[in-house]
């Protein structure tokens, strides 16, 4: 197998399990604007990508409308929700490991930045690395270019020893058009097992947050 020396990870349904807080901002969003409710299902598809996609997949609303929404979504999220995460099991022990065997660290998310980084640093992901970046409040960041702000901080232009590690196709795809290897995990809230992984180019896919350091050491 092929090691990797650099490591960039996805943070919901990657580094953290963010269910019980999105799900609660997103509840209040609906509910505030008297929106018709969603099934639990369609809630939890809410938790990775940007928010105003989510809101325009159910709700079909005109770009203003949609950016109100969001703005109701993270007001909430950050006042309320923000730190009812909690992390995967496994994933402090695949990080020390990464970090003990020097392998670059960093952390490309879908997250509003200034959200992401009090999360991150609130679990003490920052003493593994002050690379992290997210989304900015009107979405017009796309992951790829979330990921290549993490190489850029790195110094790295040759992506071929570098592996972004997540849960969805946002994360696969984002990879892909930058040319970077992608791990997907299945334990998350996107891919659910191998075959859902393989729709997209990648090296393998983990069940758990365990398997990953075997792609690095």
């Amino acid at each position: 197998m092929k090691k990797y020396d650099i490591a960039v990870f996805d943070v919901d349904g990657t580094l953290l399990d963010t269910t019980e807080g999105v799900l609660s901002a997103v509840r209040y969003t609906i509910k505030n604007y008297n929106l018709p409710s969603l099934s639990e299902e369609q809630l939890k598809t809410f938790i990775g990508p940007p928010i105003q996609d989510s809101f325009q997949k159910y709700y079909q609303l005109n770009e203003k409308e949609n950016q109100r929404l969001a703005e109701c979504f993270r007001d909430r999220y950050k006042n309320f929700d923000l730190l009812k995460a909690v992390p995967y099991p496994g994933i402090f022990d695949a990080i020390d490991v990464l970090y003990q065997n020097d392998i670059k660290i960093a952390v490309a998310t879908y997250k509003r930045q200034d959200y992401a980084i009090k999360l991150l640093k609130h679990f003490q992901f920052d003493k593994y690395t002050d690379i992290m970046y997210g989304a900015d409040n009107f979405n017009k960041l796309k992951k790829k270019d979330i990921i290549i702000k993490c190489m850029e901080d790195l110094g790295v232009t040759d992506y071929s020893k570098a592996v972004m590690i997540g849960d969805t196709d946002n994360d696969a795809i984002g990879a892909d058009e930058i040319g970077m290897n992608f791990l997907g995990v299945t334990y998350g809230f996107g891919f659910k097992n191998l075959n859902d992984v393989k729709q997209y180019p990648a090296i393998g896919s983990v069940d758990s947050a365990e398997d990953i350091s075997a792609y690095f050491v």
